[in-house]
């Protein structure tokens, strides 16, 4: 099967998980069946400057960040780190994260998540 872009579903948080900002989310999956239900989520998230995902912790499913483009402040578990192009942020069950782009230059990642059992 192949999705072209025009067939993926965009979406705009405002403050997503009490960040800052308009977040957009660009869905490559229409639901977990697409992941085997294995998992969740498979998008690009797209943070402007300014715009932040609040910290929060994963409890039974763990997500994985792939930064494309920018740099961006990444709160791993409460110690924040900054992560650019070609970092890999992963976030077990259990664990907390948030990201923010605190830079002038759009941060672009792909983001998903896998469910724990």
């Amino acid at each position: 099967m192949i999705r072209s872009r025009e067939e993926c579903e965009v979406e705009f948080r405002e403050k997503m998980r009490d960040g800052n900002g308009t977040v957009e989310i660009t869905n490559f999956i229409q639901g977990p069946e697409e992941l085997c239900m294995k998992g969740r989520l498979f998008s690009k998230i797209t943070l402007k400057s300014g715009c932040s995902i609040g910290y929060h912790v994963h409890e039974s499913d763990s997500e994985l960040f792939y930064f494309l483009k920018g740099t961006a402040a990444y709160n791993d578990n409460g110690q924040v780190r900054t992560v650019t192009a070609g970092d890999v942020a992963i976030c077990p069950p259990g664990a907390g994260h948030g990201v923010e782009n605190n830079s002038d230059e759009t941060v672009e990642l792909i983001a998903v998540i896998v469910y724990a059992e």
